[in-house]
């Protein structure tokens, strides 16, 4: 399949149906760069529902490379791959990019590359999960640990997970707010998920608390457009899209 995006064309899988993500992420994105969407259907949100997916995931991502797009992001950040750590998701990325000869980034990937393109070494994690779904958090902290950060907290708020849309941005203020004052000596924020609906929140963050905070949507927005040669800075949504710094070395 031919596409006639100009500026590149970037396949993605979803790991749910759950609206929204998808809007923000084609909203953000500079003009002339397209989008192929392919699903997933998480629906429970556990560490063994995530670790299930992978073989679907993966046929998908052959699905995307049999259309010809330029680049591969599976998303979502414990689905797919972050449950077999650092290391694992390394190998696994290796593999399939040898096999399909196509660049493939995951969101784990986006924000390990976001938050040290920040300059973020000690973090505080704001989270959707708690209560049954509470070993997701250890599984993040885990991840982020092996890859160098430290991390000071991984810090959930208690909704179920097919309701997270319907967080206010007020509410994850103040729980990302409280947690980063329960830390002292953090250097940013990370939020982790896609689901919730607070990209406004961000820079009223970053003003009122003076560092940077990650929210995968801008990350992979910015991590797309590096991988592209797209330098397109946003601004409204957090010193990332702003600032626009280079991909890590």
């Amino acid at each position: 399949m031919g596409f006639t995006s100009w500026r590149g064309t970037v396949g993605v899988i979803k790991p749910t149906l759950r609206p929204g993500s998808l809007e923000e992420f084609i909203r953000l994105l500079p003009e002339g760069i397209g989008v192929v969407p392919l699903f997933l259907n998480a629906r429970k949100g556990t560490t063994e529902e995530f670790a299930s997916v992978l073989e679907t995931t993966e046929a998908k991502i052959r699905e995307l490379a049999e259309a010809g797009v330029d680049l591969i992001h599976p998303e979502g950040a414990p689905p797919n791959f972050m449950v077999y750590g650092y290391k694992g998701e390394c190998e696994i990325v290796d593999r399939l990019q040898q096999e399909h000869g196509i660049p493939v980034v995951t969101g784990g990937m986006t924000h390990i590359e976001s938050m040290q393109a920040m300059g973020m070494q000690r973090i505080v994690g704001v989270t959707y999960f708690r209560g049954d779904n509470g070993e997701v958090n250890d599984v993040v902290t885990s991840y982020f640990s092996d890859a160098g950060f430290d991390v000071m907290a991984m810090e959930g708020i208690d909704v179920p997970f097919d309701q997270v849309g319907q967080i206010s941005e007020g509410q994850f203020y103040a729980h990302a707010k409280a947690a980063f004052l329960r830390h002292k000596g953090a250097d940013g924020i990370y939020i982790f998920g896609s689901g919730w609906r607070v990209l406004g929140s961000i820079e009223t963050l970053e003003q009122d608390l003076g560092v940077p905070v990650i929210h995968p949507v801008p990350a992979r927005v910015w991590a797309i457009q590096q991988r592209l040669h797209v330098r397109q800075p946003r601004t409204g949504y957090g010193r990332l899209l702003a600032e626009m710094p280079l991909l890590p070395a």
